[in-house]
């Protein structure tokens, strides 16, 4: 018999993710950002359902020929930025078009074998200080970029905020008054806002919104899930328990012991664990739903398995289903308690868990 662990992929959930991005930004076009395969919903997949973006935003050439191959011709752009010369003629064949972050890019471009005219995204750091050029050499950057044959007319300018979740917090607005300083007069679209700034940040909508989480039904900002703006969660992970067994009071439960039955009483061992992507820093108390009613784990989570307090579902089955994350218990709930955030969580999933779509 197969595994029983698996995510189901709601793709009427993207689409309504899009819808809802769309409708906060009604007059900026949308870069889908659909790296690390889909946030972990599976590159293709999300790809096919978000077809109404007006582009892909990838971190990987890879994922870009991946987008092609599966008859993908929206624009896609790479984010990170191509890292040697001899992508230059993969972005060409790909028609794919390039964040450029840094000097050495540009020297790259420079020197470079004629060509189809690539499609440059030239970044600002702002304040978040990973890529980018810095404000006073934006100006530069610009017209060297500009005078190459090899770039296509309409460079566009974007960055990166480092603190769009906290709604209350100077960061963002002063990273926008540093790229208006530093872009002040230049030509070309901006691009400023990821998922968190354009639920939160309608100033920083610009031309070009970058929804990434968001499109799959998360929120990064502290105490609120998804649904609190209006978007629905685009994986439901879920398994079945495989035992429920009788644990005497006093008697611990799974590795180091770490959790005592505080009585006699009913432990479903459900077929999913670390193995699997889910986060072995979930502790005792994390919520699950077992045939729908609300459970939690107790003890460590192990490679295959984990373990659940079942005292308030005496009727539970060997059989039953049990979810994970969903609709109805939001991922950012479980990351919480595992101090993490949902964007790792859906991005966790390994390969031995089978994907439906729904």
């Amino acid at each position: 018999m197969a595994r029983p662990t698996s995510a189901s992929i709601h793709t009427d959930a993207l689409r309504h993710n899009l819808a809802q991005a769309r409708a906060r930004a009604p007059h900026s076009r949308v870069m889908a950002v659909v790296k690390a395969d889909g946030y972990g919903h599976g590159l293709e997949r999300v790809a096919r359902a978000l077809e109404g973006a007006d582009a892909f935003g990838v971190a990987a050439l890879s994922d870009a020929d991946r987008l092609r191959a599966a008859g993908l011709s929206q624009p896609i752009v790479l984010l990170s930025g191509f890292d040697e010369a001899d992508d230059l003629p993969q972005l060409r064949r790909l028609g794919v078009e390039t964040v450029v972050h840094h000097a050495s890019q540009i020297e790259m471009l420079e020197q470079a074998a004629d060509g189809e005219p690539i499609r440059c995204w030239l970044k600002i750091d702002t304040g978040m200080h990973r890529l980018g050029f810095a404000p006073e050499d934006v100006r530069q950057a610009h017209a060297r970029l500009s005078a190459l044959p090899g770039v296509a007319e309409g460079i566009v300018l974007m960055n990166h905020f480092a603190s769009s979740d906290e709604f209350d917090k100077p960061q963002t607005r002063a990273q926008l008054r540093a790229f208006a300083e530093a872009t002040a007069g230049l030509d070309g679209a901006r691009s400023l806002a990821n998922s968190a700034a354009v639920l939160g940040w309608p100033d920083a909508h610009a031309d070009w919104i970058r929804p990434g989480g968001a499109l799959y039904g998360m929120s990064v900002v502290e105490g609120t899930t998804g649904a609190d703006f209006g978007l629905r969660p685009a994986m439901t992970l879920s398994t079945r328990l495989i035992a429920v067994n009788r644990v005497r009071r006093g008697e611990r439960i799974g590795y180091a012991a770490t959790w005592e039955c505080p009585e006699d009483m009913p432990v479903g061992v459900a077929a999913i664990g670390y193995g699997d992507g889910y986060p072995r820093a979930a502790p005792s108390g994390t919520p699950v739903l077992v045939g729908g009613h609300a459970a939690q784990v107790i003890g460590r989570v192990s490679m295959d398995l984990m373990t659940i307090d079942l005292r308030g579902i005496p009727e539970a089955r060997v059989g039953d289903p049990v979810t994970l994350w969903g609709p109805e218990l939001p991922v950012e709930r479980i990351a919480e308690v595992s101090g993490t955030i949902g964007y790792e969580l859906t991005c966790s999933i390994t390969r031995r868990v089978r994907f439906v779509e729904s």
